[in-house]
């Protein structure tokens, strides 16, 4: 079963739990009232709402079983979908329960806010985690998002952790739902305990037991093109990482300047017992430092997360596609996956063949294991969305084409995020199932 649908029967599973514990308390009964009504439907509204906050949090938790069976991008991208729904039953929640209480008291909507704020218990809290929630959600949205260093929308998004705990304490001490010692507040309290706990194992404690243990150090920084550099890394019994080619890390660098930046790169060569290989492009301040990183500087992970592996295959040939630092995984992945002589192919695009970072590992790889090579060079045609250069779309070249062999092959695609989802556009054209399709996208 595919990520989207499994995921979706849990959430609709968490959303009905949530709707039996407002029913079980009476809820349905409490709409006699035009005040009575808005607020029993925002309490519902706050109640599920709060729940896919829950939801996408653990979704964002970096837990092994669910980067092992789905896959960390695809996890992430319900997660990100989950934001607006979550947001607008919050905000529903609020405005709702601000006009039932107002109408009940027969009070302004102006003196009811006050009231809250003045005599209800926690409800300082509450809006201030409501307008924490907000700024998380606004930064989300693709056009603000990519106006901002990803350091800063890392860091407000850190503040949604801050958002939900500030929730917390209003909806334990305003009204008899959630009330101390019933079924509803220990089913409440658990939901919550229950992200928390994987939160703090599995972003934090884990990540700095196995750094600790892995001991990693730099052993050296080569150039590979303007503005590309390849870090070798060097460490102690790291099978115990259990990372496979194609997986990607988060990782920190411990040296003034780039100790407090998390960096997502992909595996660029095979891991060994003592040594790791990433490739980075510079596309900022903090990658373009990692050039000038020393020898010996110590290294500290999260991870490793992806499907992108050799594991995910369901058949026999194999097609590698990649374009500008999406090579890395590709690359990784050639090195150690299981194909015959003539059953792999590897499709390198870039804007001319000076971009294409390790192509001359890659051709030595395939020429070692008899896979076929091919370096697509050009710009793309203005204003069509395609993956492949203006001359090669005019001669109506496809994957199809190119792979002749595409339906009975898996076909591994790393890139950018439009770029990949062009590719993925053009396998299902061609007729591959989901099942036999696996992307790595290269977006925060």
């Amino acid at each position: 079963m595919q990520l989207a649908d499994t995921l979706q029967v849990l959430c609709i599973v968490s959303v009905a739990l949530v709707v039996a514990l407002f029913l079980a308390d009476g809820g349905a009964a409490r709409f006699a009232t035009p005040a009575d009504a808005l607020t029993s439907i925002g309490v519902l509204a706050g109640l599920v709402g709060t729940d896919l906050l829950l939801i996408m949090m653990l979704l964002a938790a970096r837990l092994p079983a669910i980067d092992r069976a789905f896959g960390h991008d695809s996890a992430m991208a319900l997660h990100q979908s989950l934001g607006k729904p979550a947001l607008y039953l919050i905000l529903a929640h609020a405005v709702l329960l601000i006009v039932g209480y107002s109408l009940a008291g027969k009070i302004s909507v102006f003196a009811e806010v006050w009231r809250m704020l003045t005599v209800l218990p926690d409800m300082v809290l509450a809006f201030v985690g409501l307008g924490l929630l907000v700024l998380v959600v606004v930064s989300s949205i693709v056009i603000v998002r990519h106006r901002l260093p990803y350091e800063v929308w890392h860091i407000v998004h850190l503040l949604s952790y801050v958002a939900v705990l500030a929730s917390l304490p209003h909806q334990l001490t305003v009204g008899a739902l959630l009330a101390a010692g019933s079924p509803q507040w220990f089913y409440w309290l658990a939901l919550y305990v229950g992200v928390a706990g994987s939160i703090l194992v599995f972003r934090f404690i884990l990540p700095v037991v196995r750094s600790l243990r892995a001991r990693l150090r730099v052993e050296g920084v080569d150039r590979v093109a303007d503005g590309v550099v390849s870090i070798r890394l060097s460490g102690h019994n790291l099978r115990r990482l259990q990372a496979h080619s194609g997986q990607f890390f988060i990782w920190r660098f411990w040296t003034p300047g780039l100790w407090w930046q998390a960096h997502p790169f992909s595996l660029s060569a095979a891991p060994t017992g003592t040594s790791l290989r990433i490739t980075v492009r510079s596309l900022g301040d903090a990658s373009a430092a990692l050039g000038g990183l020393r020898r010996g500087t110590r290294v500290s992970v999260e991870g490793p997360y992806g499907l992108f592996t050799d594991r995910a295959r369901t058949s026999p040939r194999l097609v590698l596609v990649a374009a500008g630092i999406g090579v890395a995984p590709i690359r990784s992945l050639l090195e150690t996956a299981t194909f015959l002589p003539g059953q792999a192919t590897v499709i390198l695009r870039s804007h001319t063949v000076g971009d294409s970072y390790l192509a001359y590992e890659l051709a030595e790889l395939c020429r070692a294991r008899g896979a076929e090579f091919r370096i697509i060079a050009g710009t793309r045609p203005p204003g069509v969305n395609s993956w492949l250069p203006a001359d090669a779309l005019a001669a109506r070249v496809s994957l199809k084409t190119l792979v002749p062999h595409l339906r009975d092959a898996d076909v591994y695609v790393c890139g950018p995020r439009r770029w990949t989802d062009e590719v993925v556009r053009d396998a299902r054209a061609a007729g591959l199932p989901t099942r036999q399709i696996h992307c790595e996208r290269f977006d925060w």
